[in-house]
């Protein structure tokens, strides 16, 4: 299969966007903003990173190296979601994105908030007096290994202390961003299934690893359980693999899957730049993108691009004046 990706002569073939709201994306600056993210300055350990060594990433990207990266592409606003820095200093990341944020970038922020511990309740009411803050990503503890789909402990989908922390995240009127490899996916399934006011977004497209035909099937079911939840949105993201090709066909393949299950209607683009960077640039996530949503309407296609992460991360296209950055009184 020779796609656009691959052959600049055949994007005249396909429908590009004319907007584009980045559903998923990354920001930091090591030198000066004062934050400290140990993954990147402390920790080093490319073994342990889902895309293996990651010496790349390990430079300032801030707004400015987002645009530079994004600059063939019509993104007029971005949801920035939380990027491991010290977790002592979530609310001051939160600060550090508003007062940087410009023109749309970014328009809607995942925060972290350890939504089990004791002081729960008041560390998401210090995140969401800040106006761009929309939900919150709190990992599930998991597995490594699919051959061993299910935990137990603190952390993990089967703790009881999640239906709370869903009924309050609902309350503040935060959506959960839920980060599962694939064969945690049924199990996510039945603990969405008992918190049906709180909006659940799925980053990666369920993370399906494994392309083998045994891991899609299980990968596959998975996005069933959890597509059977109507409060369920998915983000078509992150398609690497720890092999460093970016298999153009077998992408599409799957981004065309997950609109099937979801129904492009709950599907967002993302990027999640600048880790998708180890392996693919800008202009081709896009092409790679336009050639899998060829076969959908233009209502539908721009639906994918844009009008879904404004709706569901409730984001105000109009411009902000330059001194709103502060939370609300």
């Amino acid at each position: 299969m020779c796609s656009a990706a691959c052959d600049p002569s055949a994007l005249a073939d396909l429908r590009l966007p004319d907007a584009i709201v980045d559903a998923h994306h990354h920001l930091w600056r090591l030198s000066a903003s004062g934050l400290r993210y140990p993954w990147l300055q402390e920790a080093y350990d490319p073994d342990h990173f889902m895309l293996g060594p990651y010496e790349a990433l390990r430079s300032d990207f801030d707004v400015a190296a987002f645009r530079r990266a994004t600059v063939a592409a019509p993104v007029v606003a971005s949801v920035h979601v939380e990027a491991e820095c010290a977790r002592s200093q979530a609310l001051a990341e939160t600060q550090w994105l508003h007062a940087v944020a410009h023109e749309g970038l970014p328009a809607a922020i995942v925060a972290w908030v350890d939504l089990l511990a004791a002081d729960a309740s008041d560390r998401l009411a210090e995140q969401a007096v800040w106006p761009l803050v929309r939900g919150i990503r709190f990992k599930p503890n998991t597995t490594g290994d699919p051959r061993h789909p299910c935990a137990t402990g603190r952390g993990t989908l089967r703790d009881p202390g999640w239906l709370t922390a869903l009924e309050r995240l609902a309350m503040h009127r935060l959506s959960w961003d839920l980060r599962v490899p694939f064969w945690h996916l049924d199990e996510a399934a039945r603990l969405v299934a008992e918190s049906p006011d709180v909006t659940v977004v799925l980053e990666h497209a369920g993370l399906p690893w494994d392309r083998s035909d045994e891991g899609l099937a299980l990968w596959r079911r998975g996005m069933a359980s959890l597509a059977a939840n109507p409060n369920v949105f998915v983000k078509l993201s992150e398609f690497g693999l720890r092999n460093p090709t970016w298999d153009v066909a077998q992408n599409i393949q799957i981004i065309r899957e997950t609109l099937a299950i979801f129904g492009w209607q709950r599907c967002m683009f993302a990027s999640n730049f600048p880790v998708a960077h180890l392996r693919v640039t800008y202009p081709v996530l896009i092409q790679t993108f336009a050639e899998a949503l060829a076969d959908l309407d233009e209502t539908s296609a721009r639906a994918v691009w844009h009008d879904n992460a404004i709706r569901v991360y409730r984001i105000d296209a109009r411009p902000r004046p330059a001194d709103d950055n502060g939370p609300d009184n």
